[in-house]
């Protein structure tokens, strides 16, 4: 395996919500805890209480270490579950309550696929265990979940290659995020507009 290339199986997580908010914690490691931030780390940091309850015969293991030679990740899980039948079901800690998104599907659907890679049984479902609500959420781990895994490894790749920041999104997302005080979005965004609007009053051809 080429661990100088290794993606952070996080990383997809982070890309998928915001470009600029992945390379900034992985280029420029940046990062801020905010309340969203603290909560979450705590949650993880006592999954073991909440995942102690199980089926008869699963045998659970928190903080599993994951890697797929096939795709370039690391990474651990939360919690896995493995079957009697020795089938692992990953299990995914998440403060709050369902989002919107899909970026958490896309962290679970990686790491059944880093699972299928360690132990050569089929993962066909996870589940994430939103702390708000306190209840599983079941994700399949479709053929179009695995290819978007795919897609999302070889984009989030290019962009720590490339060792540049995307531009900020500067939209509803930036307010709740713990690293607007670093992404700056609101004054970007300001001075992008600014610099175009120069551009078009300067510009004798728009005149």
């Amino acid at each position: 395996m080429d661990t100088d290339n290794l993606i952070p199986i996080s990383a997809l997580n982070q890309y998928s919500y915001c470009h600029r908010r992945c390379a900034l914690i992985f280029i420029e490691q940046s990062f801020e805890e905010n309340v969203h931030t603290l909560r979450g780390r705590a949650l993880h940091e006592n999954a073991d209480e909440v995942a102690a309850i199980s089926e008869a015969g699963t045998r659970v293991e928190r903080a599993l270490p994951l890697y797929s030679e096939r795709l370039g990740l690391v990474g651990r899980a939360d919690v896995v579950e493995f079957r009697t039948d020795g089938t692992p079901y990953p299990v995914e800690y998440k403060q709050g309550k369902k989002k919107q998104y899909m970026n958490d599907d896309l962290q679970l659907a990686a790491q059944a696929m880093c699972l299928e890679e360690m132990t050569g049984k089929p993962v066909r479902h996870g589940a994430i265990y939103h702390h708000t609500s306190r209840r599983r959420r079941e994700v399949e781990i479709t053929d179009a979940l695995r290819q978007q895994v795919v897609e999302t490894v070889a984009a989030v790749r290019a962009l720590l290659n490339s060792k540049t920041l995307p531009p900020p999104v500067n939209d509803h997302r930036c307010p709740q995020c713990s690293l607007q005080e670093i992404c700056q979005p609101e004054a970007l965004a300001a001075k992008r507009r600014l610099h175009g609007l120069r551009e078009t009053l300067f510009d004798p051809e728009a005149n």
